[in-house]
Order: structure tokens, then sequence, then C-alpha cells
């Protein structure tokens, strides 16, 4: 299956079959892609659509981008055992010259904090790094946390 995610660029697109996911750039392991011509509105509902996806779906995305990715994260949930685990397990693959990729759905959502922009945890780092409170639209979490990495 064709699913359309916009976000990333407005045309961008991923292949689904009933284990795979191929999202080029709009899911990246511990991360996600920048906006280049979608809105933030476009990207979460994208996000939120891969999210849907069996946990077990395996996820192949465009770029080996998985340890820069957690160092973000790590630094929005820096108590998330689940980051801390795959970090280290990221790291053993990379000394070893293997790759972090394929990702699964179930990783991504309890360490990718793209995918957790509505937790109280990515939330209230959010909030604390743009010096406000706490706001809990997804959307706007999700620009917020976007331009964050951005300047990462």
């Amino acid at each position: 299956h064709i699913i359309d995610v916009p976000g990333h660029t407005l045309g961008h697109i991923a292949f689904v079959d009933d284990a795979s996911l191929f999202c080029g750039d709009t899911l990246f392991a511990g991360g996600c892609g920048r906006m280049f011509e979608g809105s933030a509105e476009q990207f979460q509902h994208s996000l939120a659509t891969l999210a849907k996806l069996p946990p077990t779906t395996k996820i192949y995305c465009a770029h080996e981008y998985t340890l820069a990715n957690l160092d973000f994260a790590l630094t929005v949930e820096p108590h998330n055992l689940a980051l801390i685990a795959r970090i280290d397990y990221c790291r053993q693959q990379r000394v070893c010259n293997e790759p972090t990729i394929p990702s699964t759905i179930e990783q991504e959502l309890s360490s990718n904090p793209f995918f957790r922009v509505g937790k109280t945890s990515v939330q209230q780092a959010i909030a604390d790094k743009h010096k406000q409170t706490v706001v809990t639209d997804v959307i706007e979490n999700f620009a917020l946390l976007r331009a964050w990495k951005d300047n990462f």
C-alpha cells in the first residue's frame, strides 16, 4: 500500500506491507525529517498515521541518523528508560559496524520524541526549553519540538 505522508515534503509517500514500512525521510529511527514544504499539522498527522501501524512493523528509513536522533531524544527525555536502553543497544551496533535500522513502531512509540508529543514528559521538556507554560496541543508541541531539533 502507498500512504501519503506530507510534512517533510508535500508529496512524500511511504510504502507499507504487512510487516514493513519504507518511509523515506518522514520518519527516522529516533526522529523525523525536517519540514521543508509541509506544515506541522500535516507532519503530525502523518506521524500519527504511521504510529497506528502494528507495533512489530519494521521501519526502513532513508538515513542512518539514529544515534544523533537519540542524543536529541535524551535531551528531551533524560529519564526515559526505554530510550536509555535503546541508545546502549544502538551504540553497540555501531561499534560493531552494524546498522541500527530497521527499528519498529514499538521502539519509536517508546523512545522517539516526535511520536511522544502527547506525553507529559515531552510536553514539560518543550515548555522548559521554550520558557513557556506547558501546552497540550500535539501540533503546537510538534512544531516546537521540530524547531528545537533544527537548532540542536
